[in-house]
């Protein structure tokens, strides 16, 4: 049996459940100045919730950051609300992870950053989201 590759995909997505979220305003992320070198600061954020934008369920689960700081720290109240803001906001899983990565780099510049996102368990399935900057390096299929 062949398949086309529109097969593959479900036709109730669209491109505006793809982008949902992605530039949505939120609020902003302050920071304060590292007076220290050479440490790493993780942050668990166990009560993370958005929104499905497909079906409006709201989704669940655990953020966490791990960062190296380099000239500034991310102050947590003004993280906490940011993150308070996705409660209503409708985006996928991976987009989300992949905000928040964005959006904590642009405004902390740190030597390295990683957002990891354990969602749920939803229909039998558990989805974990790592978004890394700097970016982690692809790899090229060997030619055999």
């Amino acid at each position: 049996m062949m398949f086309h590759k529109e097969e593959f995909f479900m036709p109730e997505y669209t491109e505006d459940h793809a982008r949902a979220g992605i530039n949505a305003p939120l609020p902003k992320i302050e920071c304060f100045k590292n007076l220290f070198k050479n440490y790493e600061i993780t942050i668990s954020i166990p009560e993370f919730t958005s929104v499905c934008p497909r079906t409006g369920l709201p989704d669940f689960g655990t953020i966490t950051i791990r960062y190296v700081p380099n000239r500034w720290c991310v102050e947590l109240k003004s993280l906490k609300m940011y993150i308070l803001a996705y409660r209503n906001l409708g985006i996928f899983y991976e987009n989300a992870v992949n905000r928040i990565l964005r959006d904590f780099v642009k405004v902390s510049k740190p030597i390295r950053a990683v957002v990891i996102g354990e969602f749920n368990v939803r229909g039998g399935m558990k989805s974990v989201i790592e978004a890394s900057y700097p970016s982690k390096p692809t790899y090229k299929k060997s030619k055999s």
